[in-house]
């Protein structure tokens, strides 16, 4: 999905952009990163250890905060030298920063004990102040077979695993509303409160933060009937040959009546993520120069499923500009994600996000 090598405090829930009018999309718009943590002992790698990768990654984000970005997002996989485990590394980030949002995009739902989930994700949510954007989804193809069982988790009967890690998200849901469910201990050790005991923290307002990653036009539309905003990758389920910003445009269109039917009174968030480049040095050329002749890809996912791969962008700023207005599903949504390329350091890659935060997205109106 990457690119290039190794490819105030606030409680607010909302968007915080001015939409032009139903249908016609988004100007101003939130810009964060999305990082997939790779590491790699390769002395080409600025980025050679896990403990390099999440040292980096705090740098990273205070960078970006610094910068005005306005998220600091990352991959969850398992098994693999990338990011895995969230909650520490975001609750760090939110003990260091005081604006940027913190998130995923996205946690593969078929390894998560749901409950325990919910405290981890209050507690970096209360760090952070109500700064965490949570993506979740029913995951991707992992580095071995059946990963979850490992984590002690397997389908019930007549279920798939996309259905389980469906299961283990609407259980989460339920939880982050912070109702009691849990008969307490006529004999506890520490006083209880009157009724139900539910787990704790518990975050107010986090239930509104979290996304559902979704790769195909059906899973939005469930997304938007639960509730949650919707995070498009850049792969999606080839379900019209379509090129993929005109199919993610389609699927937030879909999403977006789905929210209006249900009747949810909060305004939905849309991201998209893209591999974006402004090359305005000789090393960025080096770099991704040859990305700019960057096509959608069609590929297999599984074996089962036909999946449309989005192009790279790598250009000048200028010819940026108008290359990225023609993309669709970007104007649809609130919110972009650039992918990072970690693994040439913090310095370059807040280099990267500079030159879009101050050549591209003004000229668009973004800014």
């Amino acid at each position: 999905m990457g690119s290039g090598p190794g490819s105030g405090r606030s409680h607010s829930s909302g968007a915080g952009n001015q939409r032009a009018g139903p249908g016609v999309g988004v100007d101003v718009k939130k810009i964060g990163f999305l990082s997939f943590g790779h590491w790699s002992p390769n002395p080409q790698s600025r980025t050679r250890s896990a403990a390099d990768f999440l040292h980096q990654s705090i740098d990273l984000a205070i960078a970006a905060e610094e910068l005005g970005a306005d998220g600091a997002y990352f991959r969850v996989h398992h098994f693999a030298r990338q990011a895995a485990s969230p909650f520490p590394l975001l609750a760090a980030i939110g003990a260091r920063t005081s604006k940027i949002e913190i998130g995923t995009g996205v946690i593969d739902m078929r390894y998560e004990n749901p409950l325990y989930m919910a405290e981890d994700a209050g507690a970096a949510d209360l760090i952070s102040d109500g700064r965490l954007q949570l993506g979740i989804s029913r995951g991707s193809p992992e580095q071995v077979i059946e990963g979850w069982r490992y984590f002690g988790f397997a389908p019930n009967e007549g279920e798939t695993d996309a259905d389980m890690a469906r299961r283990h998200t609407e259980v989460f849901l339920e939880v982050l509303k912070g109702k009691g469910f849990a008969q307490p201990n006529p004999r506890p050790m520490f006083a209880n409160p009157p009724g139900l005991l539910r787990v704790e923290p518990h975050s107010p307002g986090l239930r509104d933060r979290i996304w559902w990653g979704s790769s195909s036009n059906a899973t939005g539309i469930w997304a938007a009937k639960l509730g949650m905003n919707l995070q498009s990758s850049t792969l999606k389920d080839d379900e019209t040959g379509e090129p993929l910003h005109v199919q993610q445009r389609k699927q937030i269109e879909a999403y977006r009546d789905a929210w209006a039917e249900a009747g949810h009174t909060r305004e939905p968030r849309v991201s998209v993520s893209r591999s974006i480049f402004a090359l305005t040095t000789d090393l960025d050329r080096a770099y991704f120069g040859a990305d700019g002749d960057s096509r959608d890809q069609i590929g297999m996912i599984d074996e089962r499923t036909r999946a449309i791969f989005g192009r790279s962008y790598a250009a000048e700023p200028d010819v940026l500009v108008k290359q990225l207005a023609e993309d669709e599903a970007i104007q649809a949504a609130d919110t972009l994600l650039l992918t990072v390329p970690n693994q040439l350091g913090v310095d370059y890659n807040a280099h990267l996000l500079e030159d879009i935060l101050t050549h591209v997205a003004p000229e668009l109106g973004w800014r």
